[in-house]
């Protein structure tokens, strides 16, 4: 007679302490899944391009996309108790009063102070100012003022234009006796000016108008003359020479 078939060995039940442990390594498992899933670079794009739409959608939403402009006075619309409440807000006592009118009494002194000097300025250049532009006209004439070799350089030039190359020793000698060369000597007795030392000054007119201050209009008189009087600067150097004077 067979034998009836045996039943597989019953498995031992697993005690509590198993199972709870169990159930923590799933759960752990399940975290490290999603994490791995949510740190994905597929996961992070696919969000940022999410987000981006969002905002893209819903920027009109925003407040700083379209700023109400701020009410006029007139759409305020006050009513009588507000405006009345902004009249005593308002209300200023007699101190502070005071302090402000004595504030625009000093600002209206300064101004009329002010005022008065200035009138007193052109009024004093008015006076003054033929000085004023007499000395603006020496300064500049200081500035241009050439010097003696520059002088001689001219007259050398234009001895020889006159054909009188051969007495520009005696030429250079005779303006230096004179003047030393200084467009601007003038003598402290006689009143002569100038390079060939004219008298009176007004002499030098004749060769241009610049001749307070220009070199070349002095020596163009000098020359000019040297030629009437003396014939050549060799003759009037003689003559200086003789007499001291020419």
């Amino acid at each position: 007679m067979p034998e009836p078939p045996r039943r597989p060995a019953e498995r031992p039940e697993r005690p509590v302490q198993g199972r709870r442990a169990a159930a923590r390594r799933r759960r752990r498992g399940r975290r490290r899944l999603v994490r791995r899933v949510l740190t994905s670079n597929v996961t992070i794009t696919l969000a940022a391009i999410a987000a981006l739409m969002a905002v893209a959608l819903n920027i009109g939403s925003f407040g700083f996309a379209k700023a109400d402009p701020p009410p006029i006075a007139a759409e305020l619309d006050l009513s009588a108790n507000e405006m009345v409440a902004l009249l005593n807000r308002s209300d200023m006592d007699k101190v502070a009063a005071d302090a402000v009118a004595a504030a625009k009494h000093r600002a209206y002194l300064q101004q009329k102070e002010e005022e008065r000097k200035a009138r007193e300025r052109a009024e004093w250049y008015r006076k003054n100012r033929k000085k004023i532009e007499a000395s603006k006209t020496a300064e500049m004439l200081r500035r241009i003022n050439p010097s003696a070799k520059q002088n001689k350089a001219y007259g050398k030039q234009m001895n020889e234009l006159k054909g009188w190359a051969a007495c520009w020793p005696s030429l250079e000698q005779l303006w230096e006796r004179e003047s030393s060369w200084n467009e601007r000597a003038q003598n402290p007795y006689s009143g002569a000016y100038g390079i060939p030392q004219a008298l009176p000054p007004e002499k030098l007119a004749s060769a241009g108008a610049d001749w307070r201050t220009s070199s070349p209009t002095q020596i163009a008189w000098g020359l000019s003359y040297i030629k009437a009087r003396y014939g050549d600067p060799c003759k009037a150097w003689r003559f200086w020479q003789a007499n001291h004077w020419y």
